[in-house]
């Protein structure tokens, strides 16, 4: 008989990488490849801004695999009297683990981490395909994303 499935939501530890972490964001999009020392520093600076950029991810304990992952980055603001906007980046699920509402925790815990610290709205963008997804976890259509990518 298969082990029943164990999901933690906490934030990003150094130690997740090892866990699939890359990999995982791989299934996103493009991750490149870090070295230990590369993603290190990355996560020192990342932790150093404390509060205002929290990284969680859902480890599946029966595996030690990270299952998901998001991040959310609070801006802050001179408009409605200084107040602060949440910006949701880099949600995914892993393949294996689809289906069991893990995507929807994230956000969640994302919007709560956000709705802590005060912020007046929290916004993401995402593909028009998972656009029903995030209406279910209870945001709305607002406007029109515009990007430019630098090479």
């Amino acid at each position: 008989m298969a082990e029943p499935e164990t999901f933690k939501i906490r934030r990003l530890e150094i130690s997740d990488k090892r866990k699939g972490f890359i990999e995982l964001l791989g299934q996103l999009t493009v991750a490149g490849s870090l070295t230990d020392e590369e993603f290190d520093g990355r996560f020192e600076e990342i932790s150093s801004y404390g509060d205002d950029h929290v990284i969680c991810v859902i480890e599946d304990e029966a595996s030690g695999k990270i299952a998901a992952t998001g991040s959310v980055m609070i801006e802050k603001k001179f408009v409605r009297s200084c107040g602060k906007v949440g910006h949701i980046e880099d949600v995914v699920v892993d393949s294996g683990f689809r289906g069991k509402q893990l995507g929807k925790t994230v956000v969640e815990f994302l919007m709560d981490h956000c709705k802590s610290m005060g912020c007046y709205k929290v916004i993401l963008d995402c593909s028009v395909e998972k656009k029903s997804f995030y209406e279910k976890c209870g945001l709305t259509n607002k406007a029109i994303q515009m990007s430019k990518y630098f090479a």
